[in-house]
């Protein structure tokens, strides 16, 4: 079985740092990452992926990142349930386990 990922995009925003109260990092970046084909009208579409970040690469990409850089993110896939108006809902995420820093003015791996 394989699970893994590699995703290039910008982030969204600032990314910042919440420490737990066990003393573990974590840090939820949204990166935009735009595909690789146009639409029906001629453009392309840019699809919104959250990535979860622990401990030194969390405090990492805080330090060295700012909203618009771009980032290449390697990591896995991971599924969550939660309840929501008395339904099952899913989600994806992102648990990021290497992040490239790939904007011009950074160039330096985590």
């Amino acid at each position: 079985m394989l699970n893994s990922v590699v995703l290039v995009g910008r982030l969204t925003s600032d990314p910042t740092i919440i420490e737990g109260e066990n003393g573990l990092k974590r840090s939820t970046i949204l990166i935009a990452v735009p595909r690789s084909y146009k639409n029906l009208e001629g453009k392309y579409e840019t699809d919104f992926i959250r990535c979860t970040l622990w401990n030194m690469v969390a405090s990492h990409t805080c330090e060295y990142c700012k909203k618009g850089d771009v980032v290449g993110v390697k990591g896995r896939v991971q599924s969550s349930t939660y309840e929501k108006d008395g339904k099952t809902e899913y989600r994806l995420e992102i648990i990021a386990e290497k992040i490239s820093f790939l904007s011009s003015t950074m160039m330096k791996e985590e």
